[in-house]
Order: C-alpha cells, then sequence, then structure tokens
C-alpha cells in the first residue's frame, strides 16, 4: 500500500521520534509510505466483505483463529446460502445448530451471529447510519452485540469506516511493537498505550498500520 503525500507522516515523525524510527524503517522496506485506503488495482477478494453486515460476519467467524481457518468456515456460511453473505434474517431463520455444524461454528460464535442479527432486524445498530456517528458511538453500539469486543470494534473502525484516529489498544501485536519500541519493561496496559499515542493524534490509525507492518518486516528479515 502506497501514497505520495508524506504530511501525516511529519506530523508523526515530529511528535514522536520513537515513532518516527519505525515509520523509516517501513518506508525503506515498503518502497513508500503506507495508506489506509485499499490499492484499486488490485481486484476485490470474495472473503473480505464490502457491505456492514458482512464484514461484521467475516469478524466474528475470524475471532481468534487462523486466517485460513477463517476464509474456509466464511466460504461455507456463503455457500449455505446460495453463495452470497446472509441477511440479518437469513441468519435469525437458520436453525443454530445446523448452522453450526455445518459451517463449523462454535456455539458462542453461532450465538453471536444471531445477536448480530437481531441487533440489526430490531433496529438497535443501524447500520446505515454508522458512518454519521462518531468513533465511540460507533465502538459502542457495535460492543453491544454479544461477541464482539473493542478489537473487534477497533478493526471495523480501522479497515471498513476507515476512520484516520482510531488507537487499536487491545491489539496483541501493536503492544508487542510498542513494548519493544519503547524498551518497556512488559506488555502496556490499554491506558499506558494511549498514554503513549497522545502525540500521534490526529493520524493514530497511521500509526497502527506503521507498527503492523514494522511487526511484518521484522517477521521477514
Amino acid at each position: 500500500m502506497r501514497r505520495t503525500t508524506e504530511a501525516p507522516e511529519r506530523h508523526l515523525r515530529q511528535a514522536d521520534p520513537v515513532l518516527g524510527s519505525i515509520i523509516d524503517d517501513v518506508v525503506r522496506a515498503n518502497g513508500g509510505p503506507l495508506t489506509v485506503e485499499p490499492d484499486p488495482a488490485l481486484t476485490p477478494d470474495p472473503n473480505l466483505p464490502s457491505e456492514h453486515f458482512a464484514v461484521l460476519l467475516r469478524a466474528i467467524v475470524s475471532q481468534n483463529i487462523s486466517n485460513l481457518a477463517s476464509r474456509a468456515i466464511f466460504q461455507r456460511l456463503r455457500d449455505r446460502f446460495g453463495g452470497t453473505p446472509p441477511t440479518p434474517q437469513e441468519i435469525l431463520a437458520d436453525d443454530p445448530d445446523e448452522l453450526r455444524t455445518s459451517v463449523g461454528l462454535s456455539r458462542a460464535k453461532t450465538a453471536s451471529l444471531r445477536s448480530l442479527a437481531e441487533h440489526v432486524s430490531s433496529g438497535e445498530l443501524e447500520l446505515d447510519h454508522l458512518h454519521e456517528l462518531s468513533d465511540d458511538e460507533v465502538a459502542a453500539q457495535l460492543i453491544a452485540v454479544k461477541g464482539i469486543g473493542r478489537w473487534t470494534a477497533d478493526i471495523f473502525l480501522i479497515f471498513h469506516l476507515r476512520r484516520p484516529d482510531v488507537l487499536a489498544v487491545g491489539d496483541l501485536e501493536i503492544r508487542r511493537m510498542v513494548e519493544r519500541a519503547y524498551k518497556l519493561p512488559g506488555l502496556p496496559a490499554p491506558a499506558e498505550l494511549e498514554r503513549i499515542a497522545e502525540p500521534w493524534r490526529p493520524y493514530r490509525t497511521l500509526a497502527c498500520l506503521y507498527l503492523w507492518q514494522w511487526a511484518e518486516t521484522a517477521r521477514q528479515s
């Protein structure tokens, strides 16, 4: 992922020299700056849906399993409903046990899918209006669904709604990279991570992308 402007990077470098060094490492390895926007030249991945409800279905399916397993389960979920992600009404009309066994879901994830469908069907979660809400309001609505926590809400805000100033405080890799970069004695608690990341505003999403990519670069070296 590349971008031509570097104004956000200049802000982050000036605000936090430690993060600035990470940005420099990633830019060198990547051949240019990162962006939260997807590359329009790439063919869309059917396992990465674009509709709000389907994105949240995929997020629940993906919790605590590998990406390979997640793709397989989400494919089976689509296959069960004619090759497309199910609607809230289709989830609620399906037999929970049959859905669970045919797709390969746990009981907890099946309950989470139904909770999401119930919240959408009842109007408690108005997906069409999420773009009008603040980050905290979006997170509060999502976390009200059984099985959706802050990490899932943050990932939804970052990668689906493309919000520019989200700090993924619950992400283990972000915490590990901050521990390493700032030479902390252990993984930072959410409050400590918030304190360290305060200078990154209003580009905390981009800072997270650099930390994730820094981790990936380290694995490849």
